[in-house]
C-alpha cells in the first residue's frame, strides 16, 4: 500500500494520534507534542510544523520542525525534530520523502535554513544536508552532530 505525506495543518483531526505516535517513539512528554501541534495550528507563522507519512490510516513516519531541538546552539534555528520511520518501512525511501516535503514546505515560508541535531553519520548527506559543527544536547554528556540545510539548493 502508497504511503502519502500530510501535514498536522491540513489533517488537525490527527493531532492527538500524532502527539502520542511522536511521544512513543522519542519519550518527550506527550503535552508537549500537544502544546507544539496545537502552536502549530494556530497557524501564527512557519514553525513549528509537524509532518507523518501516513498509510491507509496509520502513521508510518513524521518529523517536525520546532525552534530549538534541545540543544545549546539557540541561534541554529529552525530545526528538524523526531525524525521517525517505523522500522517496517525504513530503507525504502520513507524519510527521504518526508525531509524533501518539509524542505519545500519550509521554502513556501520563506524559511531557506534548516538544521537538524543527530548522532547519524552518513545518512542525511544522501538528502543533501551537511555537517555544520558539534553542538551540547540539553542534559546530554557527549556532543551531537549539528547538519545544515539549505532549502534553495
Amino acid at each position: 500500500m502508497a504511503y502519502q505525506i500530510v501535514r498536522l495543518l491540513d489533517q488537525p483531526e490527527k493531532k492527538e494520534e500524532a502527539a502520542q505516535w511522536f511521544h512513543e517513539k522519542w519519550g518527550i512528554p506527550l503535552e508537549a507534542y500537544l502544546e507544539s501541534m496545537e502552536e502549530c495550528l494556530r497557524e501564527k507563522g512557519a514553525v513549528p510544523q509537524w509532518y507523518m507519512a501516513v498509510e491507509g490510516e496509520r502513521i508510518i513516519g513524521g518529523m517536525g520542525v520546532i525552534e530549538n531541538d534541545f540543544h545549546n546552539r539557540k541561534d541554529l534555528s529552525p530545526n528538524v525534530c523526531a525524525v521517525y520511520t517505523e522500522e517496517s518501512h525504513r530503507r525504502q525511501g520513507v524519510a527521504g520523502a518526508l525531509l524533501d516535503y518539509v524542505c519545500k514546505d519550509m521554502e513556501r515560508y520563506g524559511v531557506d535554513t534548516l538544521y537538524l541535531l543527530t548522532n547519524h553519520t552518513s545518512f542525511y548527506e544522501r538528502y543533501g544536508w551537511n555537517f555544520l559543527c558539534m553542538v551540547q544536547g540539553d542534559g546530554e554528556e557527549e556532543m551531537a552532530r549539528m547538519y545544515i540545510h539549505n532549502v534553495y539548493s
